[in-house]
């Protein structure tokens, strides 16, 4: 119960930070907003050594590396993929496979599931397709480009959630440290050689870095989810994040919320109240 409580604080984190993210990107390029947003996530998880603690080993390193590479590569594949279109198939699909990779890791390795996860799963994998489906594009068809940058999108963020989980459990938040680090390092990196095509608007200062203090959160509570519980259910748990951008972009844009959201809604909290029977 407690790793499925994380894992949806997790899930409505990375939707903020999403929504937030995805504001603070209409004001200036990407990268500038990524530039202030990932210098703030690596402040937080810093600002959390001296609670939770930070034990360097190497497997805590190695496997940290890996899920900041993947973080960075999941973040510059999800937005050139949004960037083709159709966001209302690509978004599915980027956001099932982010789901259903760590799921096949999990059983894998050996976790096992009671008759109600067997039956929620599923549906929470249905959930996922349903809630991350906007209304946009119609009957549009994705180019076999934008299809595999979706995959390779859900991918990328798939390999974060189980490098992370690889980690030591008594390594405390230095794998956090560690991908923040990296993750940082990258995109600042690709920032200072894509320079001069970033334009010269002024990027959303507060609002990039409150995304980025949100992703922290939403990788932490992630961590310490897969850390008690089962890779398999935190991660399709996570990947309801669309619910926390569609709902604040409800409440805050005042845009509408398809009948298919709200079916993927109500799916979604079947399946939560069969995940916390497991």
């Amino acid at each position: 119960m407690i790793a499925l409580l994380l894992a949806l604080g997790s899930s409505l984190a990375y939707g903020c930070a999403d929504f937030l993210g995805g504001l603070g990107a209409r004001k200036a390029h990407v990268l500038r907003t990524v530039m202030i947003a990932a210098p703030a996530s690596l402040v937080v998880e810093l600002l959390l050594w001296p609670v939770l603690g930070a034990s360097f080993s190497v497997g805590a390193f190695g496997w940290g590396a890996a899920s900041g590479v993947a973080s960075a590569a999941a973040f510059v594949l999800l937005y050139r993929t949004l960037a083709i279109g159709p966001m209302n198939v690509l978004s599915p699909v980027t956001a099932l496979v982010s789901a259903a990779l760590p799921v096949g890791v999990g059983l894998l390795q050996g976790e096992h599931l009671a008759v109600a996860g067997v039956v929620g799963l599923p549906l929470a994998l249905v959930a996922v397709v349903l809630v991350s489906a906007g209304h946009g594009a119609g009957s549009a068809r994705p180019s076999r480009t934008a299809l595999l940058l979706a995959f390779g999108a859900g991918a990328a963020i798939a390999l974060q959630l189980v490098f992370l989980h690889q980690t030591p459990s008594d390594s405390g938040v230095a794998p956090l440290i560690v991908g923040r680090a990296v993750s940082s390092a990258i995109t600042l990196a690709a920032a200072g050689v894509m320079y001069r095509r970033l334009g010269s608007e002024r990027p959303a200062y507060a609002m990039s870095a409150a995304a980025g203090v949100l992703d922290s959160v939403a990788n932490l509570l992630f961590l310490l989810a897969a850390r008690s519980g089962d890779l398999a259910v935190v991660a399709v748990i996570v990947a309801l994040y669309p619910a926390g951008t569609v709902l604040l972009a409800r409440g805050v844009l005042a845009e509408r919320i398809h009948r298919g959201q709200l079916v993927g809604l109500g799916t979604a909290a079947v399946a939560v109240s069969l995940l916390a029977l497991t």
